[in-house]
């Protein structure tokens, strides 16, 4: 019976960040898309037939795609974000993957290896955990870095392989890039690490 009321009200749902009509319509028109592609039949009946379930299923799948902040005071739509701006973040990571790769490789190949295992931390504590959720695959996807654990207050630990790749997590610019990308304003800090530091991965 909960689940049902919550479905009713998701459009009235003054905790949700943003304009659940918009985020209800997006995808919609997202699954409609999505059956247009699996069935390839332009005829006027299915695509009625298609627009009706795309819609149902928007309505009922609404509620499952509302993620809450930590203290549960505000819910964040899993696709609420802007897909152009999110598509430029991706080329730029894309690029940053490449040139990490280029480092870890040099630094292996070399004579003496300029291998300086070390763990990291730093608080980014964004209130949408879909930004947790992309900064923590981010670090773990760029050579050098990998995400090792995130607390609910959005401090990070990272183990860094390179001089190199520590330096330019530790910069905040991935950081900040994801911040602007969902639309939050973060202060990011840089903090010591308590525990051993021998890098054992």
């Amino acid at each position: 019976m909960v689940k049902t009321t919550q479905k009713v009200n998701v459009f009235h749902d003054e905790t949700i960040v943003g304009n659940p009509v918009k985020y209800y319509v997006i995808l919609s028109a997202v699954l409609f898309a999505f059956w247009l592609l699996l069935s390839g039949r332009l005829e006027a009946k299915f695509l009625i037939y298609g627009i009706v379930t795309a819609l149902v299923s928007a309505y009922v799948c609404m509620p499952l795609l509302m993620i809450p902040s930590k203290d549960g005071k505000k819910k964040y739509f899993a696709f609420g974000v802007s897909l152009p701006k999110y598509a430029l973040y991706w080329l730029w990571l894309i690029k940053e993957v490449v040139k990490a790769n280029i480092d870890v490789e040099k630094a292996v190949v070399r004579s003496e290896m300029e291998i300086n295992p070390m763990m990291v931390s730093f608080k980014m504590p964004y209130e949408n955990p879909m930004a947790h959720a992309t900064l923590a695959n981010s670090i773990t996807l760029t050579p050098g870095t990998i995400t090792v654990e995130v607390s609910e207050d959005g401090i990070y630990v990272v183990h860094a392989l390179i001089d190199g790749a520590r330096d330019g997590l530790l910069d905040g610019g991935m950081q900040m890039k994801i911040a602007k990308l969902f639309g939050e304003t973060c202060q990011y800090e840089v903090l010591p690490l308590e525990r051993g530091t021998d890098g054992a991965a």
